[in-house]
């Protein structure tokens, strides 16, 4: 091996790592530029299929992998987001989605009139045009688009590169014979495909590798068709690896992605082989770039029109292949459906993660809603079983705490935009006041334990003064979790309002009650408590407040 053949093997391993990583950090720029959109493409997702073939083409165009798009529709089936139905026509949208990276690798051969688009030409530039972006404007909208620009950049520099350092070796034999040999075994020529493309975990990327060959005149036509079938199988390795451990559902989307791809893959691998059986010139001619990128698109398209009537078909196949266990029909607790629907598969889109933890954080917030209403409840009926309640939804709840600060660790250190940073840091100190508002909901039953121990018992005007603090505190905190659902500036202002209102009855109601115990119309143990239970209602409408604050920030 001479100096050259060694030059020409660290160009190619340069132009392959520049490839991926290049299409890396592209993908992960337009995924913070999509940012919140991304929240709108998954309101779309409705029981129309042809919407969810149409979303999924979207996201796998945006992020420029369909093993991406499908691991996190087997996260938001997991999570209950999405129905296995759904799903189905997002994963055969994916699989027409990763065509995009096809057609880029290949804009250099579309003829004369593209010649301006070749890598060689524009790719520089690109590269300069982003880097400047990045370094020099404090814009992060400016800077994502820096992010793209040379990421573009440098998929194309290292198409370049693969192609200049293999461009010399394509009169070598082996070339011919590595295909010639794939060409006529199909199995083979689908095995390639299917291990190179597990390996990359891309099949954006292996199908870009096959073009780069194609460029320079050595791959024939056969081994092509059935190297690019079994890239396509071998793109739902990723989801199958990331379903393991997953729930039952979740390997069923899995295999959902598995067997539409294998039997599309079978019925044009046995269409390839009786063409090639009529035609042998048309098998061992060569075959370009664009050619594959025409093949690849064919392919998907064709395979979601002939299977899109059969997805339901799909669905109970996937349900022969994943059995159902005994224990998988049983009722969930609260922290196991949050693990659940906290999917860390979804971080496959940092904005779906941010959606699904604010999600489970007003979950939350309901959750210690009820609680208060139960605290509110027993202070007036002493009812012991409504007491013990509480105490075991608060415990619940500093679970949850832990389970969703966690979670949140995770997602801030994912690609986010600055919105998305700020939006987890308020999430951050919402599930902090909200857990304190539980605590206030575990004071309220251990003062009404104590009117219960003590065989005390609240006047009807304190019961009536009670009710009245009561009523607005519970609606200003349901209003802040409202806020947080709809994100509304009226929910905001209705708050503070509430806020304002429970700050000047607390005052109000303080020295009424203080009143009536010099009077001698209240018992002094009966009093104590009624003054500890309004601190903890007023406290409450202080958290309220505080939540209502973070989305004010937000908007």
């Amino acid at each position: 091996m001479s100096i050259n053949d060694v030059s020409n093997l660290f160009t190619f391993a340069g132009g392959l790592g520049m490839f991926l990583y290049g299409m890396n950090i592209m993908a992960d720029g337009m995924q913070k530029t999509a940012g919140g959109k991304m929240k709108q493409f998954l309101g779309m997702l409705t029981n129309n299929r042809v919407m969810g073939v149409a979303l999924g083409a979207l996201i796998t165009a945006i992020i420029q992998s369909s093993g991406a798009t499908t691991v996190m529709v087997v996260g938001f089936v997991s999570a209950g987001v999405m129905s296995l139905s759904q799903a189905v026509g997002v994963i055969m949208g994916a699989n027409i989605g990763t065509t995009i990276t096809a057609w880029i690798v290949s804009m250099s051969q579309l003829g004369e009139a593209f010649a301006v688009m070749k890598p060689e030409f524009y790719a520089p530039l690109i590269i300069g045009i982003g880097a400047l972006l990045m370094v020099f404007t404090k814009s992060q909208k400016k800077k994502q688009a820096g992010e793209i620009c040379v990421g573009l950049g440098l998929l194309f520099v290292g198409l370049s590169f693969m192609s200049t350092s293999i461009s010399g070796y394509t009169d070598a034999p082996i070339f011919a014979q590595a295909f010639a040999l794939l060409g006529s075994n199909p199995v083979l020529g689908m095995l390639i495909g299917l291990i190179v493309t597990a390996l990359l975990q891309s099949s954006s990327a292996s199908v870009g590798i096959l073009q780069t060959l194609a460029l320079n005149g050595i791959v024939t036509t056969n081994a092509a068709i059935y190297i690019t079938l079994g890239q396509n199988i071998g793109s739902c390795v990723t989801a199958l690896i990331s379903s393991i451990g997953g729930s039952r559902t979740a390997k069923r989307a899995a295999c959902i992605h598995l067997s539409f791809n294998i039997i599309g893959s079978l019925l044009f691998g046995i269409g390839a082989m009786i063409l090639f059986l009529i035609a042998p010139d048309v098998a061992h001619s060569n075959i370009n770039a664009v050619q594959i990128s025409i093949f690849h698109t064919v392919f998907n398209l064709t395979n979601t029109i002939v299977l899109f009537p059969f997805a339901e078909q799909l669905v109970k196949l996937s349900g022969l292949m994943v059995k159902e266990k005994p224990e998988d029909s049983g009722e969930e607790d609260e922290e196991t459906q949050t693990l659940r629907h906290l999917d860390e598969r979804i971080f496959e889109s940092p904005a779906f993660a941010l959606e699904t933890a604010a999600a489970e954080v007003i979950h939350m917030g309901e959750l210690v809603l009820g609680n208060l209403e139960r605290a509110v409840r027993t202070l007036e009926t002493g009812n012991d079983q409504e007491i013990d309640q509480i105490y075991q939804v608060e415990k619940t709840v500093d679970h949850l705490e832990k389970i969703l600060t966690d979670y949140l660790i995770k997602v801030d250190n994912l690609s986010l935009n600055e919105h998305q940073k700020l939006v987890v840091a308020n999430l951050f100190y919402s599930v902090s006041d909200i857990e304190r508002v539980g605590d206030h909901c575990e004071n309220l039953a251990e003062l009404a334990q104590s009117l219960i121990k003590d065989n005390s018992r609240f006047t009807d005007t304190a019961l009536d003064d009670l009710k009245q603090m009561s009523d607005v505190v519970i609606e200003a905190f349901r209003s802040a979790i409202e806020t947080r659902k709809s994100g509304n500036m009226d929910a905001v202002r209705r708050v503070s309002q509430l806020e304002d209102e429970a700050d000047n009855l607390e005052e109000e109601l303080r020295e009424k009650h203080i009143e009536r115990l010099s009077a001698g119309k209240c018992s002094t143990s009966a009093g104590i408590v009624f003054l500890d239970i309004l601190t903890n209602l007023e406290r409450v409408s202080d958290h309220a407040y505080n939540l209502a604050g973070y989305v004010k920030d937000e908007l």
